[in-house]
């Protein structure tokens, strides 16, 4: 019975393999980005605390740049899978474009493990009542990214999960890094 109860809460924590290269190779390949990014940067995979209004201060010093804000939570199965097109993304486009996560209705400990295991460029903030999903409408669907043009205003949200990431690749050209 014990047995059956272990395979049972581990239902669906399967996930795509992480697509997070090596630190060093991440670390070069973002080597000169502006110090704006290069702030984002040196928060990797943390857990940031302070709601609605640190969210906001993130923005406000990030205007300048565009930014693709991706919403999710580890027991979420589609935002497992799209996951690792922010992994490859944030390292590729980093140098150009702020990334910034928000981890919604979960709980850190869990929030931490999936960090550990789908390491990104950028921190998430922790978002267990959707104060900071609020910011930017997304409160309906996980997961749900925004991308904010450099002016600092928001471009579009996309509601529900990315199933290629070139058609990612294709709205962080249209909405952040071309509006």
């Amino acid at each position: 019975m014990l047995t059956i109860a272990a395979a049972l809460a581990d239902c669906g924590a399967a996930g795509p393999r992480s697509a997070a290269p090596p630190p060093g190779n991440a670390a070069r390949a973002l080597t000169g980005s502006p110090p704006p990014l290069a702030a984002v940067h040196s928060q990797a995979n943390r857990l940031l605390t302070g709601g609605a209004p640190a969210f906001r201060a993130w923005l406000a010093r990030l205007r300048g740049h565009p930014v693709v804000v991706n919403k999710w939570a580890s027991w979420c199965a589609p935002c497992r899978s799209e996951f690792p097109f922010f992994q490859r993304l944030g390292v590729q486009l980093g140098r150009r474009v702020a990334f910034l996560g928000v981890d919604a209705q979960d709980n850190d400990a869990d929030a931490r493990r999936f960090l550990r295991r789908y390491s990104v460029t950028y921190p998430s903030y922790s978002d267990p009542d959707q104060k900071v999903a609020q910011v930017f409408g997304a409160t309906l669907a996980f997961p749900t990214t925004a991308f904010y043009d450099a002016r600092g205003r928001l471009a579009f949200v996309h509601q529900g999960a990315y199933a290629t990431e070139a058609k990612l690749r294709e709205d962080v050209a249209r909405y952040a890094i071309g509006g």
